[in-house]
């Protein structure tokens, strides 16, 4: 059953918890690739007569694959219009952190479900 917001503690506080994981993430990502990025354009710079750059390019692609699956603000034009929060607005099992944890969840909640009326 669809409402017009979330009105439910557990999905709240579940939301928040997913959101504070995912800026974790994201801020652990800006850290490494900090330092990772300066290495590979130094390198890239020494080799750069013998070779194009290749190495800063392929930290930015890394970088951009990692922004794509962690998807920070993806679900949250609509999270607020489900009573299911970030779950009711993503997509479970979709190729993103809250895709593969709305996926894992449900997976569990439906296996204790099953074992509780067996």
């Amino acid at each position: 059953m669809q409402r017009d917001s979330v009105t439910s503690p557990g999905v709240l506080i579940r939301d928040v918890l997913i959101f504070q994981l995912k800026l974790l993430l994201d801020a652990l990502k800006d850290v490494v690739l900090f330092k990772i990025a300066i290495i590979a354009a130094a390198i890239d710079l020494v080799l750069l007569r013998r070779e194009p750059a290749k190495r800063f390019y392929t930290v930015l692609r890394l970088s951009e694959r990692f922004d794509l699956w962690l998807n920070l603000n993806g679900a949250a034009q609509t999270a607020d219009q489900s009573d299911d929060g970030l779950f009711g607005a993503s997509l479970a099992g979709s190729d993103s952190l809250l895709g593969k944890l709305e996926e894992l969840i449900r997976s569990k909640v439906e296996t204790a479900t099953a074992s509780g009326r067996g």
